[in-house]
């Protein structure tokens, strides 16, 4: 894989500063394209042997082009805010929005690789490291990011040659760096478990390009027209090519009965036993967050559900048991112009809790495959590939320890009419009802499948649905409390 990358390419100085000079007015017209269209982000990601002149080359990059519309992002070692998070959101935070370019130095790819050649991961861990990146990167890319993968080479041979000659040289032995020579210590693990890494995830939306480093004309040409080159191509394209998705019902029933029809919504409590089992559930989740086996996790509660099945009352009920700088509620709207310039999941990465906190979410990630389906703000292809991204989501919170619930609080037609009058009646619970809920209501069926559609899919034994009964509030309320008890002292009983 890495054969022409140790040939020894060259390039005179004349023929260098030529093209140079015709690269630079090209990158910089391709780039303020970019800012004017602003149709979708430039991720550049930085590997590769230590020495082969990674800094330098993107140092060029910066005066080639304009660097404000630039960023540089250098992942060392994680801080603490980082470190209390699972992995993925070190790098969630800093991807760049549409019309940006962002370069990565010490990348998801670095830390796997440096993790497997130091030994701190098996070759197993490695391969589940590989399979998360590429769907990462297929995520990144169906968004309609642009991602280039450089891989900067040098042989051996030429590794050695360039150590000893800066170790020679008083004037430039000071660029040396322990890491430059424990590069050389383990070269050919290093290479080997490269490779690996490069067979793996090399694709059609985000290839991997092997520059070869020895001669850093040749090196910064070869990167500024890869870039170029993939840039302009991107730029042609006006509109985003649209896949096509199977067409098929996610679930076909039948006898028409779905899942939503299937509940019990007759359930009910009394307001002496609600008033018993309210306080009873209260004081135990105050308990269990004050549990000193909190420390090793955090909590996420998304709340789903009909206009008007009592969301805001049942997370009401749990911040009462809680002191407030234990929580965080967090209410999504339509997405605003920052966040429509990032990926979709972005927006819910960004509030993920760290490590002891708990983050309530009224109305979530869920949107796509709900409200944006039936409402046709996103195409069907973006929709059907979410139930795929959200269970990869959601597996990267579980296994970092994130303790995730999720309710969908149901209630039948007539009982949100009802529901729907009181409030349009109550002046204080008239802000609460909108034109666009009347309009919803017209969309019941469609919901009800695609709710269905979302339980059957997105319903995993790391995250499950939980689906309440919500026509009576108070039934409701204390089944949430009970869920979310439950669920912590799962998590604690795995813990001893």
């Amino acid at each position: 894989m890495f054969e022409s990358a140790e040939i020894g390419h060259s390039i005179d100085k004349e023929t260098y500063d030529k093209e140079v000079a015709e690269l630079r007015e090209a990158l910089l017209e391709a780039q303020y394209e970019l800012k004017q269209q602003a149709r979708f982000p430039v991720i550049v990601l930085i590997n590769g042997i230590e020495g082969a002149g990674k800094g330098e080359t993107v140092k060029l990059l910066n005066e080639w082009m304009d660097p404000r519309l630039i960023q540089v992002e250098s992942f060392l070692r994680p801080s603490d805010e980082e470190l209390s998070r699972p992995p993925q959101w070190r790098f969630w935070r800093r991807l760049p929005p549409k019309g940006r370019i962002a370069i990565f130095f010490g990348n998801w790819y670095s830390q796997m690789l440096h993790a497997r050649v130091n030994g701190d991961i098996k070759s197993a861990r490695l391969d589940a490291a590989i399979s998360a990146a590429e769907r990462f990167e297929r995520m990144l890319c169906d968004e309609g990011a642009l991602i280039f993968k450089f891989w900067f080479h040098l042989s051996k041979k030429q590794l050695k040659e360039r150590l000893k000659a800066l170790e020679n040289d008083p004037q430039r032995s000071w660029q040396l760096s322990p890491l430059d020579w424990k590069q050389s210590e383990v070269y050919d693990r290093f290479v080997r478990y490269g490779e690996r890494v490069l067979r793996r995830t090399s694709r059609d939306y985000a290839p991997w390009y092997i520059v070869e480093g020895a001669d850093e004309r040749y090196r910064s040409l070869t990167v500024g027209r890869t870039i170029l080159e993939g840039l302009q191509a991107a730029l042609k394209h006006k509109v985003r090519p649209q896949l096509q998705p199977h067409t098929a019902p996610l679930v076909a029933s039948l006898d028409n009965r779905g899942l939503i029809d299937s509940l019990d919504l007759g359930q009910t409590l009394d307001k002496d036993e609600y008033r018993d089992q309210l306080a009873k559930e209260q004081a135990r989740l105050a308990t269990l967050m004050r549990d000193k086996l909190f420390r090793q996790h955090s909590l996420v509660a998304v709340f789903e559900g009909n206009d008007a099945a009592g969301k805001g009352g049942a997370i009401r009920r749990i911040t009462d048991a809680l002191d407030p700088r234990q929580y965080h509620i967090v209410p999504i709207a339509a997405p605003t112009e920052e966040e429509r310039a990032q990926p979709y999941l972005w927006r819910f990465w960004r509030h993920m809790p760290g490590r002891r906190q708990f983050t309530i979410f009224d109305r979530s990630w869920y949107g796509r495959v709900l409200v944006e389906r039936v409402e046709g703000f996103c195409p069907p292809a973006d929709w059907l590939r979410a139930y795929g991204e959200i269970n990869d989501f959601e597996e990267q919170l579980t296994e970092f320890g994130i303790v995730v619930v999720k309710f969908w609080l149901a209630i039948d037609k007539e009982t949100q009419f009802h529901r729907f009058k009181t409030r349009e009646e109550v002046p204080f619970k008239r802000y609460k009802i909108t034109d666009e809920d009347w309009r919803n209501r017209d969309k019941w069926d469609q919901y009800v499948d695609a709710v269905g559609d979302m339980v059957d899919r997105t319903s995993t034994e790391i995250a499950p649905w939980t689906l309440i009964e919500a026509n009576d509030k108070r039934f409701a309320r204390v089944k949430v409390l009970r869920t979310i008890n439950d669920a912590l002292e799962a998590a604690y009983k795995k813990d001893k």
